[in-house]
């Protein structure tokens, strides 16, 4: 499959199944995500993997967008180990971590599991629960799983722009 086919073929999972996920395919995603590249490649991301019980109710106690996975990605960024452009002070922390979720959800589709990309949750109610992730900006959960074969891609994921809306050359 090339790129661009993973990539239409991906969707936003609203309900994953009871399938447990293999411990190779985390494996897998979990490189991927470690493969993404960052600025001055300080990698200041960390990942998260929440399959414990308590750890999944604390993100069942942040957001309801959980669609029956037992098995969470969690992506944050580390400022102080980010690169800041000089010209301006920016800090790429929240890109760099983007990146490297982006890649994971990608690798999440090339093994065969489904997702979509959590960004509405309770990260200060998240922190307070699972203590291990204070210190980092959220900025993204990854439910993971098996698609549940009643999962349905929503009615918008083929509608997109034209590249002459999105595109220009200057």
């Amino acid at each position: 499959m090339t790129f661009n086919e993973l990539a239409r073929k991906r969707y936003s999972c609203r309900k994953i199944s009871a399938r447990p996920v293999e411990p190779e395919k985390l494996a897998a995603i979990i490189e991927a995500g470690i493969l993404a590249p960052t600025a001055v490649n300080k990698q200041p991301f960390r990942i998260w993997v929440a399959k414990s019980p308590e750890a999944v109710r604390a993100i069942g106690e942040a957001t309801s967008y959980t669609f029956g996975a037992q098995v969470f990605l969690v992506v944050g960024a580390k400022r102080e180990e980010a690169w800041v452009r000089a010209y301006d002070g920016a800090n790429f922390a929240d890109v760099d971590a983007t990146i490297a979720a982006t890649h994971l959800m990608l690798a999440i589709e090339d093994q065969g599991l489904a997702t979509t990309w959590v960004g509405s949750f309770d990260a200060p109610k998240l922190q307070e629960r699972i203590p291990e992730l204070a210190g980092c900006d959220l900025v993204a959960i990854f439910p993971v799983g098996y698609a549940d074969p009643a999962a349905r891609p929503s009615h918008l994921h083929d509608k997109r722009k034209s590249a002459a809306e999105l595109v220009k050359s200057i």
